[in-house]
């Protein structure tokens, strides 16, 4: 005869509805994020008027573990979106609901009390299986908000929960599986995943605390056994790559850098492991590995990025979810694509490999201009100015020769900063240091500073375009606009120092003001060359010895200086001049400088064996 379903039957059935229909969504291929969010707010939705409707009758054994399973997948529905407060509710009412139906009480707030009194009094009952997946939830949210203090004190409860969960729960016979199957209410996440997701994800989070904290050996050991846990690949290259940034933590490179290429070879798009790889490199002097690392990391932060492995409704909990800690951001973070192409461009030039920096220089400017402005926009803050950007990208393209390409660039920064440059620009000292520290520049008189030493910088390298093609005129009238820029410039002080301050000033501001003076050197310097080659040797002469005072240091301009002495006879003045010259230790690293203040490596250049065969000649050594 037929019997039709009990209250229960029916709200099982619709509970087990909802999660088949939750997992068809997932299921259908990849969707987008609002797309999940939507379909997980519904479900959350539906989940939560099923479980209302349950609880509006008297607590039954039978119906409080449907109520469970049934507040667990409305509260991996919440936690999927972050909402966690809700969550936590759910989990309250739900233990409280577990003390009732077990004739126990905890009167405490207290969640770590209330847990141990929740599971003592649910153990030997048929609510445990869905008491340990509450806990599990529990476990999830706290992981989430990054209180692993309240995991740590729970150690000994995860550890059991664990290896009860994942050992499963029941008889596992077929038949017995089936009947249950068709009787019980079914979970949007199966806990046995949950759980080994926790497992990683929490010696994860655990490891970088304690990395940050300075136990890098402790997390290294924990790290190293989370390696072999059951998880995804993304996963397990991470528990790699914080391995091998406790390894540097621990001044042990070497070691590091064999983590970091394990966590690449389980997880091709770890891009962490191989951003640290490159500072290591860069740690160790290797250019050359810093600049394939530098490609690779560009080239894979050029890819579209990957979805996570459709965690979106089968396993609405994610892993990003998870592992959200200030510790870990640090840890994973990574310049911007644009970032590293300007990086890798950089270095190229500065290691001689010129021809591969401009094109690296090239594909930066033209992505800085292309459509998706609002994209690059994002990223262009940690770049250097446009400007900056146009007068490195020229000095790349005349150290290869291209002196008409330099020249347009310059001619783009002239164009845009002339107008701006004022009058006459004064740096005021502030009355007071603090620390020794002199901020006496506005944001105004920075930009003031900025526009004039980027207009001079392009007369700077116009000049040395027209010195590569030997337009000797040309450069003269180059070099001149870029002194009469810089010599714009007066530093206000109390004390009476010079105009330009020496080398060796070190203030907040001084980077600036070193430039206007290794510009100012190099202006004069090679204008007294380009007037050596037209033969007017007192205007050549006057020039590199007012370089020499402005940048004492400058090789370049003490040995032409010399050359001119000798070619107006002055030969024991100029062997001198040499003498000293080449005695200077004192060099600034290029590293340090602009790029476009660099030497220019085209134009008239001096032997220096050949002039020791001079001073020989003369008789002086």
């Amino acid at each position: 005869m037929y019997q039709p379903p009990s209250l229960l039957e029916k709200w099982i059935q619709e509970n087990n509805e909802l999660v088949n229909k939750c997992k068809q969504e997932a299921g259908g291929g990849v969707v987008s994020r609002d797309h999940s969010q939507s379909s997980l707010r519904w479900c959350s939705s539906e989940f939560h008027k099923l479980l209302r409707k349950i609880q509006g009758i008297p607590p039954h054994v039978d119906h409080t573990q449907l109520e469970l399973a049934v507040v667990c997948n409305t509260c991996v529905c919440f936690t999927a979106q972050s909402q966690f407060s809700e969550a936590e509710l759910l989990l309250k009412e739900a233990t409280e609901r577990v003390l009732q139906m077990t004739g126990n009480n905890a009167d405490t707030s207290d969640p770590l009390v209330l847990w141990r009194a929740v599971l003592k009094s649910a153990g030997n009952t048929a609510l445990h299986p869905h008491v340990l997946y509450l806990l599990c939830l529990q476990w999830a949210l706290w992981l989430a908000k990054c209180q692993l203090e309240n995991i740590g004190e729970l150690q000994e409860e995860m550890t059991s929960l664990c290896e009860t969960v994942c050992d499963g729960v029941g008889d596992g016979s077929p038949s017995e599986a089936k009947r249950r199957l068709a009787k019980s209410p079914l979970l949007v996440m199966d806990p046995k995943r949950l759980t080994e997701l926790l497992q990683i994800c929490t010696s994860i989070a655990q490891g970088a605390e304690k990395l940050n904290e300075g136990r890098s050996s402790e997390a290294l050991s924990d790290l190293q056994a989370a390696s072999a846990m059951p998880a995804t690949r993304a996963l397990v290259a991470y528990t790699h790559f914080l391995s091998g940034s406790c390894l540097a933590h621990m001044n042990r490179p070497q070691m590091a850098l064999q983590c970091y290429k394990k966590a690449l070879e389980t997880d091709s798009r770890c891009v962490c492991a191989l951003y640290r790889s490159m500072l290591i490199y860069r740690q160790l002097g290797n250019t050359q590995a810093e600049i394939q690392a530098l490609r690779l990391l560009h080239s894979t932060l050029m890819l579209p990025p990957a979805s996570e492995p459709v965690l979106g409704g089968i396993h609405p909990i994610s892993p990003s979810l998870l592992l959200s800690s200030q510790s870990l951001s640090r840890l994973f973070s990574v310049p911007s694509a644009l970032s590293v192409l300007y990086s890798l461009a950089l270095k190229c030039v500065l290691s001689g490999r010129v021809t591969e920096g401009v094109e690296h220089y090239l594909d930066l400017l033209a992505a800085l201009h292309s459509e998706d402005q609002h994209a690059v926009d994002a990223e262009v803050s940690v770049l250097p100015r446009m400007l900056e950007l146009y007068l490195e990208a020229g000095t790349a393209l005349l150290i290869t020769r291209r002196p008409a390409d330099c020249m347009a660039l310059c001619n783009e920064v002239i164009s845009t900063t002339l107008e701006l440059v004022p009058e006459k620009v004064v740096l005021e000292e502030p009355e007071e240091r603090i620390g020794g520290d002199a901020r006496g520049l506005s944001v105004e008189g920075e930009d003031k500073v900025a526009m004039l030493l980027w207009a001079a910088a392009a007369y700077l390298l116009q000049g040395h375009c027209h010195a590569h093609l030997k337009d000797w005129k040309q450069a003269v009238t180059h070099y001149t606009r870029c002194i009469n820029l810089v010599v714009k410039v007066r530093l206000k002080n109390r004390d009476f120092q010079p105009q330009i301050p020496a080398a060796d000033v070190n203030v907040k501001h001084g980077k600036d003001l070193c430039a206007l003076q290794r510009m100012k050197g190099l202006s004069l310097a090679w204008r007294g060359i380009s007037f050596t080659q037209m033969d007017q040797l007192r205007e050549a002469l006057r020039d590199l010895q007012l370089s020499l005072q402005a940048f004492p240091d400058y090789t370049g301009a003490g040995l032409w200086c010399g050359e001119v002495l000798w070619r107006l006879g002055r030969k024991h003045e100029a062997a001198a001049c040499w003498e000293k010259t080449w005695s200077l230790t004192t060099q600034t690293s290029v590293e340090k400088l602009p790029l476009y203040l660099q030497d220019p490596q085209s134009g008239p250049l001096l032997d220096s064996v050949e002039l020791r065969l001079r001073i020989q000649e003369l008789g002086l050594t």
